[in-house]
């Protein structure tokens, strides 16, 4: 259902209609024909429960229904003639809440009940009985109530499909979009890249044959020849993804580890902490930290080693990257666009990141990542 700004909630609405039916119930009953003394007490204590049981209709409505139909035989059996309001109530609930054939059955019962309590604990002819049992539990409401509940639980499905329907069409979309740009980015740049990356390493191989000394720009060009084609190749396989490969996270940083060691980095991964579950988002980011960062060290530090620790705290994921790469304390290096994405990533799950020279040498990378509040 929809809830706006003043929507009230369901239990006190359940309540509400609860306490109003009572006393509804109450009212109608001893305004008419009522016995007196401890029937009087007997038959008002019915109806109240009658009425009150209905807080509990949409947590228990089979439960609730068959307590409104036994109140309803019950005051009827002291005396009281009073519409079964509460039992028309609890009819509706049970059938928008699906239980059609159950609830059919107890009506069915509830109404030879209260023609046999008639018959046995009232006087008068059979046309006075049933005009008594129709004076609590008139068929016209009855069905009345049926429909209406059967009715909306019609309209909440459809609503509910309708819904779906939507998310479905929604997803459907983003999937094509993605499809679409991983097209395009294919299309566009793989092949410039590819040209990039042969032509750089034939002529590594060529200088190197002819014993000439390869120049640091067309080393450079090569590596980076093979990082963007690494990088193109996992965009576009995250782009065509179609959920049935689950995201990389916290898992899969030791594979990540072993990858930069074959490229020359001497890596190491360090667990801390007692392990224990984190939330998806976090051993998502975590996944992606350790990677920019261990990808900024092959690119730009000219570092040799690199360690990277996972830290599992109680409240909290802490991860370390260092590296004894060329970094210096003065001045703070501008952070580039990895830098600035881990930083997003953190900040969105109400993390700290810090990354700056270390004193000894080299860069660190440090972030601390909350697992109770994120999601």
């Amino acid at each position: 259902m929809d809830k706006g700004r003043f929507a009230v909630p369901a239990g006190v609405t359940d309540w509400a209609i609860a306490v109003g039916v009572a006393a509804l119930l109450l009212g109608t009953g001893l305004s008419g024909t009522h016995p007196s003394g401890e029937r009087e007490l007997l038959g008002s204590a019915l109806l109240a429960a009658g009425g009150l049981a209905l807080a509990a209709r949409r947590r228990a409505p089979l439960v609730v229904l068959a307590v409104t139909g036994l109140c309803a035989v019950g005051y009827l059996g002291v005396g009281f003639e009073a519409l079964a309001v509460s039992y028309l109530v609890a009819v509706f609930s049970a059938v928008r809440a699906g239980h059609r054939a159950v609830t059919l059955v107890v009506s069915v019962g509830l109404l030879a009940m209260l023609h046999l309590t008639a018959l046995a604990l009232h006087d008068g002819s059979a046309r006075e009985v049933v005009a008594q049992v129709r004076s609590t539990l008139e068929l016209a409401w009855l069905i009345a109530s049926f429909a209406a509940g059967e009715a909306v639980r019609q309209a909440e499905r459809r609503a509910d499909e309708a819904e779906r329907t939507r998310e479905e069409t929604a997803r459907r979309r983003a999937d094509e979009e993605r499809l679409r740009i991983a097209r395009e980015l294919h299309d566009s740049l793989t092949h410039q890249i590819s040209v990039i990356k042969v032509q750089s390493e034939v002529a590594v191989h060529v200088a190197r044959r002819r014993g000439e000394q390869v120049p640091e720009a067309l080393l450079a060009i090569q590596e980076a020849g093979r990082e963007a084609s690494r990088e193109l190749r996992a965009t576009l396989e995250a782009l065509r993804d179609d959920d049935a490969t689950p995201p990389r996270g916290l898992d899969h940083i030791s594979d990540l580890v072993k990858g930069f060691r074959t490229t020359g980095l001497e890596t190491t991964l360090t667990i801390e902490g007692h392990l224990h579950a984190v939330p998806a988002a976090v051993s998502r980011t975590a996944y992606r930290i350790v990677q920019e960062s261990l990808t900024n060290v092959a690119r730009h530090a000219a570092a040799t080693t690199a360690s990277v620790l996972i830290d599992y705290r109680p409240d909290a994921l802490a991860i370390r990257v260092d590296d004894n790469g060329r970094a210096t304390l003065h001045p703070a290096p501008s952070p580039g666009l990895g830098l600035l994405g881990m930083r997003e990533r953190v900040t969105a799950l109400g993390g700290r990141l810090r990354a700056e020279p270390r004193s000894a040498g080299g860069f660190t990378v440090q972030a601390e990542l909350p697992t109770n509040g994120a999601s």
